[in-house]
């Protein structure tokens, strides 16, 4: 008897084994239409899951949102998933009658495997839709003030200039770099250029530029910083906002910090730029029009940037104002007014533009050259 017990509950347990594979194996073969419904409407599923990504991923770009990772990832195969369907549907179409209408029932029996797997997937794949917890991000901003510019005109002052700044950011025993000219002289033309180099070069994990002016605004400063970081503000006093400025920067290994037009001692701690010994990596870059506040604030190397040569002068004017060589008459006055820009770029390029999209410069040259002299 236990004999005859043991025998038929291992007979029990292989039909129950057997049934669930066997039952499987005949819904293949006649229940394809079945198969068929459950594919379609996994098929839409998914086609509205796509839709709803894809139409946020649209949204975010519009923002200039930077869309991420996973997300992509998904969308791509997403669309993979959606061409093997129709692949797939072609071949559903020619084996679309059931079974018992139909001797072609290999063919169908194979669809339908196939088409139970690709439901299957389908599934999951719309599953793993819901599970972003974001689909984009902010992206870093891009500081536009450090891309290449057609106003950086190299002369010999200006390539001896950059040539000593260069060399200084590359020295560790260096950290107060101050740059001094007249005013219009292309200080900031120059330190705008060292800043993209610097980027270029991945010389510094970032490059920071604030412009300081005669009447300093430290707010203004502050948020100038805090958006090439992206860094947000949640203090409301100027205090409170320098400590996370500081703590910000603190943990960039290697910074680079342009301060534009300085016309007095500036107290870096009061901005929230740490320095020195707060910060061994950090390197501050100033300009300004008086000498005295670079030896004052402790520059090390003095940077000057002299005006530009005669020829300099006379070679820039005559590019901004489309001058040919042919004119010489009229030249000889040009040359006297690009005199009178005294060697400074910003006002060689401003008149030089000016005379260009002026009808008659004959006339535009001799009343600029008047009204200067009076």
């Amino acid at each position: 008897m236990a004999i005859e017990s043991v025998g038929g509950s291992l007979v029990s347990k292989i039909t129950e084994l057997l049934a669930g594979p066997v039952i499987k194996q005949f819904r293949y073969m006649f229940c394809f239409n079945n198969f068929v419904q459950e594919f379609n409407e996994q098929v839409m599923s998914l086609a509205l899951a796509l839709y709803r990504l894809q139409d946020a991923v649209d949204v975010a770009k519009r923002n200039a949102e930077e869309i991420e990772i996973d997300v992509n990832k998904w969308l791509e195969d997403a669309k993979n998933e959606m061409e093997g369907v129709n692949r797939l549907g072609n071949e559903k179409g020619k084996n679309g009658k059931c079974f018992t209408r139909c001797p072609k029932w290999i063919p169908q029996f194979k669809l339908s495997k196939a088409l139970e797997k690709k439901t299957e997937t389908l599934r999951k794949l719309e599953e793993k839709s819901k599970e972003f917890p974001k689909v984009s991000h902010k992206a870093p901003l891009q500081d536009i003030e450090f891309l290449p510019s057609k106003k950086f005109t190299p002369s010999e002052s200006s390539k001896e200039a950059f040539e000593q700044i260069m060399k200084a950011l590359k020295d560790d025993n260096i950290n107060m770099i101050g740059l001094y000219g007249m005013g219009g002289v292309g200080k900031t033309t120059l330190v705008k250029e060292v800043g993209r180099r610097a980027k270029e070069t991945q010389l510094f994990d970032e490059v920071l530029l604030a412009t300081v002016s005669q009447n300093p605004n430290v707010i203004y400063m502050q948020d100038r910083m805090a958006e090439s970081l992206g860094l947000r503000f949640d203090e409301t006093t100027k205090e409170g906002r320098a400590n996370r400025l500081w703590q910000g920067l603190k943990i960039k290994k290697k910074l680079l910090v342009i301060l534009d037009d300085v016309w007095q001692d500036v107290d870096l701690k009061e901005i929230g730029i740490p320095f020195g010994d707060d910060h061994r990596g950090c390197k501050v870059l100033l300009t300004t029009r008086l000498r005295d506040i670079c030896s004052y604030m402790e520059c090390q190397p003095l940077v000057i940037l002299s005006i530009l040569s005669e020829n300099e002068a006379w070679t820039l004017f005559k590019i901004n104002a489309a001058l040919r060589d042919e004119e010489s008459t009229f030249n000889t006055v040009a040359k006297t007014v690009a005199r009178e820009c005294q060697g400074l770029p910003i006002a060689l390029v401003t008149v030089g533009r000016a005379l260009r999209a002026r009808g008659n410069q004959v006339m535009f040259l001799a009343m600029l050259f008047i009204s200067r002299r009076l």
